[in-house]
């Protein structure tokens, strides 16, 4: 066989892949019913105010762009600097022409527009809070688009048993994954944060729990002893009922499964966007589905 011949049975037997989890995913329940049977009703979701993207015929090019992560770190200047803002207050991640060629793409696609001093830039439209949705759109977007899994964002539930939304929640096949996002780096992340998204965790008890933080940083430094932190604190007959493993010898581990990629258990993993996000989740799915063998 041939390299042209055997690129073209690869591709082949990608599609043939996406077809069927597409089917898989139509055969089994809708995620708001795999919600309900474990006693959650969705009251909002996706909400639209501070979400900082373009109109739908722009949206494919924009979710390539925020695939890079200096273009990620450019969008966030701009939402900081969105009243009035000149290249040089949105070029501390990248080369000025990088940043130039960010700029004329938010133009082309009507986010930005010129109007202050001296052709400064300026949001069209806001104010826009943080980028945090917009990370949670894009996020779910990513489900959707590379693993054809229905994906939902910004979520609010009914009368919880512990406060707060859920960043991202997917429906891979029939198993539950709730992501929680974090475009802070990890310097401004505090422990606390790290025990309310345990409690939502424990609540929900996904199949699959990622906390994900939009960093190419180190992990190991401050996020992973958080992590360990928080594990010591918990109940271990809590801990040892949602892993489904028995803990009589305390905590389970966070172990590292490659560079910047943990895991606690079977279920629980902690990425950042080091070298790929999409990579990085498929690792994820991949660690999960093959437990065990």
């Amino acid at each position: 066989m041939s390299k042209d011949e055997l690129r073209e049975e690869i591709l082949s037997l990608k599609t043939e892949v996406k077809r069927l989890r597409k089917s898989l995913t139509e055969l089994t329940p809708p995620l708001a019913t795999l919600l309900r049977r474990r006693g959650f009703r969705i009251f909002k979701k996706e909400p639209l105010d501070d979400l900082f993207i373009p109109g739908r015929r722009y949206v494919d090019d924009y979710y390539h762009f925020l695939n890079k992560y200096s273009f990620r770190l450019f969008l966030r200047d701009v939402i900081k600097h969105q009243k009035e803002f000149t290249l040089e207050d949105v070029t501390r991640y990248s080369t000025r022409e990088v940043t130039e060629d960010y700029a004329r793409f938010l133009l082309a696609i009507r986010l930005i527009e010129r109007g202050g001093r001296g052709g400064a830039y300026r949001l069209k439209k806001g104010p826009v809070r943080s980028f945090g949705a917009t990370l949670e759109w894009f996020l779910s977007e990513i489900f959707r688009r590379e693993f054809q899994v229905e994906a939902i964002w910004g979520i609010k539930f009914k009368r919880t048993a512990v406060g707060g939304d859920y960043d991202l929640i997917a429906k891979i096949d029939s198993s539950l994954l709730s992501m929680e996002v974090k475009s802070s780096p990890p310097k401004q992340i505090y422990a606390g944060e790290i025990s309310a998204c345990f409690e939502r965790m424990f609540d929900l008890r996904p199949e699959i729990a990622v906390f994900f933080m939009d960093t190419e940083l180190r992990m190991k430094d401050k996020i992973v002893p958080m992590f360990e932190d928080e594990l010591r604190k918990r109940d271990t007959g809590g801990l040892s009922s949602y892993l489904k493993i028995p803990l009589s010898g305390g905590p389970p581990p966070v172990e590292r499964i490659e560079k910047e990629l943990f895991q606690t258990g079977d279920k629980i993993f902690i990425i950042n966007a080091k070298d790929s996000i999409v990579n990085n989740i498929e690792k994820v799915l991949s660690r999960f589905f093959r437990k065990g063998q």
